[in-house]
């Protein structure tokens, strides 16, 4: 991972942002996977200050060792506690040395996204009291839009991923018997994601079974599985720090007619939406793609959510693959695609894969079937 490329590119976002006519002379990065993304620490409290000219990455001495041996492109303070604070202030020295003629107001900026209210003031307080006021402006997720690209290393972790997350649904497969709870199969799930190389799940693993099926994040639980009905697997793993995301949907038994018409129908939409993926065509378009198949089917008010999301070093990333969505995706970025129909007290059905969007469509990372399996 070329750290120090990807905080130059924050530096060119800085250089063409500004707030009420003042740059952004520096930014305050304190949302772990931004840090990660620019400088590599996977540390649980850290702040990385970045200017024109310099970044550095602020940590306590818990993580001594380890952010000496992952920090790059950045250099490193250890200090007592408050690593936040310290960077603001050192961000402030840092523009009190460097005002220029025609810029008297340059600004440090932060992601109002993931900063609250109490840590703001705990940051304006830590300033001289004529600073409080103006110093700080939100410049919002400078961060989480380079992070939308995904470039060569990253999609080859997350290549990988995918791949570790096929062989779990394989394995499940051979595993799943009616009358276990859904939490043994979650727990058999975690337990060969561990063991194949996992640092952990993406989510709480989603296992739901016959009426089950209709809740769109039907955690598992200690229901059993039914002798018939279908049973929706949505799961996904964090490899070198990187998400995957897949559902697939699999009928114990024979399904009903309407079983199977409602899964085809889902199918057909999902892959509709697959094909709509290229890079500069709306998100929205994208949505729609799927949603205006299941409306044919008469099934509009069956799906309840967006068609998909991105995905990354979060679960759940830019862009949103929605209805309306007017931002265009882009190479690079990988999204998942995941309609769904739900009938409450019956059944639901959704099929998901992660899709890298490209010049000339859409590259799906996750390669198991999609037909209808009856186990």
């Amino acid at each position: 991972m070329n750290h120090a490329k990807r905080v130059g590119a924050l530096r060119r976002r800085m250089h063409s942002s500004s707030v009420a006519g003042n740059s952004i002379a520096a930014v305050l990065v304190t949302h772990l996977p931004d840090v990660r993304y620019l400088c590599g620490f996977t540390g649980s409290s850290a702040a990385l200050a970045v200017t024109r000219r310099a970044a550095r990455l602020f940590t306590d001495g818990r993580y001594t060792v380890q952010a000496a041996e992952e920090v790059r492109g950045a250099q490193l303070e250890i200090v007592p506690s408050n690593a936040a604070v310290t960077a603001v202030r050192w961000l402030a020295a840092q523009l009190a040395a460097q005002v220029s003629v025609g810029d008297a107001s340059p600004k440090i900026g932060f992601d109002p996204t993931h900063t609250t209210v109490a840590e703001l003031e705990r940051w304006k307080a830590a300033l001289p009291v004529a600073r409080r006021r103006k110093l700080l402006a939100p410049v919002g997720s400078l961060v989480e839009q380079l992070r939308q690209i995904k470039d060569d290393d990253e999609l080859s972790v997350m290549t990988e991923a995918a791949a570790l997350g096929d062989g779990l649904f394989e394995h499940l497969l051979a595993f799943i018997r009616p009358g276990m709870a859904e939490a043994e199969v979650a727990a058999e799930l975690e337990y060969q994601a561990r063991l194949r190389g996992a640092e952990g799940m993406s989510f709480e693993s989603i296992v739901a079974s016959g009426p089950r099926s209709a809740l769109p994040h039907g955690r598992a639980s200690l229901a059993k599985l039914p002798k018939r009905g279908f049973l929706t697997l949505d799961f996904g793993v964090i490899l070198r720090g990187y998400c995957s995301d897949m559902t697939r949907t699999v009928c114990l038994d024979k399904p009903t007619d309407r079983e199977r018409s409602v899964y085809e129908a889902v199918l057909e939409a999902q892959e509709a939406a697959v094909a709509s993926v290229t890079a500069g065509v709306a998100c929205g378009t994208v949505d729609e793609a799927a949603r205006g198949v299941l409306r044919k089917a008469g099934m509009a008010d069956a799906f309840s959510h967006s068609t998909g999301h991105g995905v990354g070093l979060e679960i759940h990333e830019g862009p949103r693959v929605g209805a309306g969505q007017k931002e265009k995706l882009a190479s690079g970025m990988v999204v998942t695609i995941e309609p769904g129909a739900y009938f409450a007290g019956e059944f639901g059905v959704r099929i998901e894969d992660m899709i890298v969007v490209t010049r000339t469509g859409g590259c799906s990372l996750t390669t198991s079937p999609k037909a209808l399996i009856e186990l």
